[in-house]
């Protein structure tokens, strides 16, 4: 008896079973990753629009809740933002003022020890408990010297430096940028979201709303963190009489706000004025106080601070860290972490994952 001839499936069935919803799904993912590709690489065409607006849009997340206490006070909007304005505008440049002074003041006297330091190295190199010949000593030395004097190395350092005019413009467009973000903020996120479809507005005014709570928990979270290991370093380095304290304290303040880079780098400079000002001893008591205040910081600081407002999984902050240093350098290594903060918090409030701010 004849078999039947096998039917062929038709189109339509092709795409609805189990392997043709899966390409449809593929493609969608392929298609949004491409926009999200595209609009990456659109941004970063215009740094020198984006980093400013970013900077500012972080400030302004955390000089807000000044702003609207005044406002709350009877203050005119425009006289609270002007007050606030100035009073962060003269503790930054208080601070830098204050670092200049220190350093031309003791700039000599580091200079006079830093020979001195020098000299009790190499005796320590030479006669500790691992001994270290001169001759091993020059050649790293020399490699060194070499790595730092290569043409390549050295083009690359001046190509990607910003220029002095390039600095002090996207300071003056961010300064002016967080005076309006401050004044109409609001007026400008009801403007963007007036783009949107109606049935999304009120979710998108949610998303920004603890978008900006998150932001503004991170910045001051991280300040007072940032304080506290700055005040501990920079009473230890005082009591070890190293000179540039102050300004290696400031160093470990502004270092604090990049997670896991800054802190070691900033560290690593502290340690080296230690070793080549008052010795060895001085430097593995700075290491000891700077592996103390990191734990410090990991088990207390942070998840009393930080806990109930920035949770991001520490794989997550060492990807975006990467990310934000190829595509902008040491500020996206600032960027990275309140960036990728806020992106989760709209992602979560989007699907409806998130409860609210305390929780978030």
């Amino acid at each position: 008896m004849p078999q039947p001839a096998p039917t062929r499936p038709t189109l339509a069935a092709l795409w609805t079973d189990a392997l043709g919803r899966a390409s449809i799904r593929s493609v969608q993912t392929l298609s949004v990753a491409v926009l999200v590709a595209g609009v990456l690489w659109a941004i970063t065409r215009v740094p020198l629009v984006l980093i400013p607006v970013t900077l500012a849009l972080i400030l302004a997340s955390a000089i807000s809740p000044l702003v609207h206490l005044l406002a709350r006070h009877r203050w005119p909007r425009a006289l609270a933002v002007a007050a606030s304005f100035l009073a962060i505008l003269s503790v930054f440049g208080g601070v830098v003022t204050g670092i200049v002074y220190l350093v031309r003041g003791q700039a000599g006297e580091l200079a006079a020890r830093f020979t001195n330091g020098i000299q009790q190295l190499h005796d320590f190199l030479n006669n500790g408990p691992v001994k270290i010949s001169d001759a091993e000593i020059n050649s790293a030395r020399n490699s060194i010297q070499q790595f730092f004097t290569n043409g390549s190395i050295g083009t690359e350092a001046l190509n990607g430096a910003m220029t002095v005019g390039e600095i002090f413009t996207g300071t003056l467009l961010m300064v002016v940028i967080l005076f309006f973000f401050l004044k109409d903020g609001a007026k400008i996120r009801g403007f963007l979201v007036d783009f949107m479809p109606a049935e999304h507005q009120s979710t998108a005014h949610l998303a920004l709303e603890r978008s900006a709570h998150v932001l503004g928990g991170y910045v001051r979270g991280t300040a007072l963190v940032a304080l506290t290991d700055a005040v501990i370093v920079g009473v230890v380095l005082l009591i070890l009489h190293v000179p540039l304290a102050v300004p290696l304290a400031v160093f470990v303040f502004i270092g604090a706000f990049i997670p896991i880079v800054g802190g070691t780098v900033a560290g690593s400079l502290a340690i080296l004025v230690a070793l080549v000002s008052a010795g060895p001893v001085a430097a593995l008591i700075v290491l000891g106080v700077l592996i103390g205040v990191s734990q410090l910081e990991q088990h207390l600081l942070q998840p009393a601070l930080m806990g109930r407002v920035l949770r991001i999984h520490g794989l997550a902050i060492v990807l975006s860290l990467a990310a934000g240093t190829m595509l902008a350098g040491i500020v996206g290594a600032l960027l990275a972490v309140p960036v990728t903060a806020v992106g989760w918090t709209i992602i979560k409030t989007w699907t409806g994952r998130d409860e609210g701010p305390e929780g978030a």
